[in-house]
């Protein structure tokens, strides 16, 4: 499942570089960013699979690979989540959890969608936004059986990681047609995540500047 496309003589620079550190990273990269989500650090997988996958369609990382990466990766960042939550609970979480953008409202909701649907939700939780990257952590503070947990979030995030990544393909496969386009808005995205990885350090400084005045 590897495919090679032409690569754009007109790329800009800046799609240029983020291309090429990606890339450098390759399928390992893929992996972390995913174990990353799965530790509730918000690293959208709605964008690290799709961009995965097009990175395969040009031939830079293999499709499969990228795919079982992210899926692992989801996995093992799941149960550090799972292991963080049932060694050192909620004061954990919200204490320097917050560092990483873990918020109460985010517990609650995964809490309120485990204790309805038990060890259905990690499964389909997988399929969720934010109750996907935070189910863990009801899971491990209720103690689960881990064995039954760690199965149920791979048979939850292989489907997931395979139609992000085949989407992001499908694009990449039809690349010279469309890539005015993906250019600008892959400028928008970067600017946008620069703005929201800004927002997020400026508030947290603010709000430890609070908590040391309180």
């Amino acid at each position: 499942m590897r495919a090679r496309g032409p690569r754009p003589q007109n790329a800009l620079p800046v799609t240029t570089f983020i291309t090429h550190w990606v890339t450098s990273g390759g399928i390992v990269l893929v992996f972390l960013l995913m174990a990353a989500e799965s530790c509730g650090i918000p690293f959208p997988s709605e964008v690290i699979m799709p961009f995965a996958g097009f990175l395969a369609a040009q031939g830079h990382i293999n499709l499969t690979g990228a795919i079982l990466a992210g899926t692992l990766g989801n996995v093992v960042g799941s149960l550090v989540a799972y292991g963080l939550a049932a060694r050192f609970g909620r004061p954990l979480l919200l204490g320097p959890g917050r560092r990483i953008g873990i918020r109460e409202s985010h517990l609650d909701l995964a809490d309120r969608w485990f204790e309805r649907h038990g060890l259905l939700a990690v499964l389909v939780g997988r399929v969720l936004p934010v109750v996907r990257t935070y189910i863990s952590f009801p899971a491990g503070l209720a103690r689960v059986p881990l064995v039954p947990f760690t199965l149920l979030t791979f048979i939850g995030a292989l489907p997931w990681c395979i139609a992000l990544a085949a989407g992001g393909y499908a694009v990449g496969a039809n690349y010279d047609k469309i890539s005015g386009p993906i250019t600008i808005v892959a400028i928008i995205l970067a600017v946008v995540v620069v703005g929201v990885v800004i927002g997020w350090l400026v508030r947290g400084r603010r709000q430890a500047t609070a908590r040391g005045q309180s």
